[in-house]
């Protein structure tokens, strides 16, 4: 803290202690005499002249030629038919079931299978 406190004297009196340069603005230029501008005389425009004639119209260009148009394709061959497959075997007859037992009477109850 000490040291910081003499660092601030010693700054403070060595700028105080530099010499203030002074500037002196230079005298100001004496005019130059005032210029007197001479009119000069414009010429007036003339009326305007009549309006020439049209220029001929140019020729038209030539029609470009028309392309020709290619050939047609041929047609493809036919494929050959295929091959018939062979007749299937029949299959055999499934075997018998028993014969059912003769009613006992009572109810009957009738089952039909789903579709």
């Amino acid at each position: 803290m000490k040291y910081s406190i003499i660092l601030a004297i010693v700054a403070t009196l060595g700028l105080s202690a530099c010499e203030k340069t002074v500037t002196n603005n230079p005298a100001p230029v004496a005019a130059a005499p005032e210029t007197v501008v001479v009119p000069v005389p414009v010429p007036v425009p003339g009326p305007t002249g009549k309006a020439g004639t049209d220029g001929a119209t140019g020729a038209s260009g030539a029609t470009g030629a028309t392309g020709s148009s290619g050939d047609a394709g041929l047609t493809g061959a036919t494929g050959a038919t295929g091959a018939t497959g062979t007749t299937g075997t029949p299959g055999t007859d499934g075997s018998k079931g028993d014969k059912g037992e003769a009613g006992k009477g009572g109810d009957t109850v009738i089952v039909v299978p789903p579709k």
